[in-house]
């Protein structure tokens, strides 16, 4: 699987500048306990390869359970557990205590970040669609589907792509919420809608998987941004955040980081060329 490129700057001293800050014992107490004692963390994800993934056992893995469930080891806490939510049911989950932290890929943007408190950046990626082979209708952007007037596109309900594709113009009535992967693909095979929307990578994994010579891949799709995500964590626990980012960093600054997103075909470069800071402050 391609890897993303490297994002522009260098993040060294801004790593260095999270260490020195702040330490693993300056989490509150009160939570941090309250985990290391129930012995494992409520974590939020979406059943979305190479993201997030649940096994047929039940088993939780993907790029970003796997980066949580090693750093709550490093703090104390044995586990994680997981609950699969849709998008746009994170946030309010998190902030009512239904979980202790979201792992799913879940965007930074300016209106997330005032909402939740985000560790630095985990996973990043871009957008791309999955349409039928040749693509038919000629899409190379989220506007492309907006004046076809007879167009109808997928995305997961309260994400990243929904809103890029009503931002473009995409009326609401063909925009599509589909609830998992696999049904967006199979929609897209039976001809239900004309193109589904996922970051590059799920796509990616959805067509390895379906191996279907009919369905082709438009990837990055122009004008969308590049995204990364952090673990979001719910105001108020910004101490436990911070113990997170004190053990992110020194993944990242150890190489441990990259031996576990790589593999699933994430960039570890472009995870530690931003930050949290410039990724909330983005229009």
């Amino acid at each position: 699987m391609k890897k993303l490129g490297i994002l522009a700057g260098v993040t060294g001293l801004a790593l260095t500048a999270v260490l020195a800050a702040s330490t693993a014992g300056s989490a509150d107490d009160s939570k941090l306990d309250q985990l290391k004692s129930q012995g494992f963390a409520r974590v939020a994800i979406a059943n979305e390869p190479p993201y997030t993934a649940v096994a047929a056992d039940g088993k939780v893995s993907g790029a970003a359970p796997d980066v949580a469930r090693e750093i709550f080891k490093r703090l104390g806490v044995g586990d994680i557990v997981a609950s699969i939510s849709e998008y746009g049911a994170m946030i309010p989950g998190l902030q009512a205590g239904r979980f202790d932290v979201v792992t799913a890929g879940l965007f930074m943007k300016p209106e997330r970040c005032a909402a939740v408190a985000y560790s630095e950046p985990v996973l990043c990626d871009a957008e791309a669609m999955l349409v039928k082979k040749g693509n038919p209708k000629g899409f190379k952007s989220y506007e492309d589907v907006a004046k076809d007037t007879s167009a109808t596109i997928g995305a997961p309900g309260g994400g990243t792509e929904e809103k890029l594709a009503l931002n473009a113009g995409v009326p609401r009535e063909r925009v599509i919420v589909v609830p998992d992967g696999q049904s967006g693909l199979k929609m897209v095979q039976d001809g239900r809608i004309d193109a589904y929307s996922l970051p590059v990578l799920s796509i990616n994994d959805l067509m390895k998987k379906a191996n279907d010579p009919s369905l082709e891949v438009i990837a990055p799709v122009q004008g969308a941004p590049v995204y990364c995500d952090g673990a979001a964590f719910k105001k108020g626990d910004e101490a436990l955040r911070d113990a997170f980012d004190v053990e992110l960093a020194k993944m990242k600054k150890s190489g441990e980081f990259a031996k576990i997103i790589e593999p699933y075909g994430f960039s570890a470069a472009a995870a530690v060329s931003t930050t949290r800071d410039k990724l909330c402050a983005a229009k």
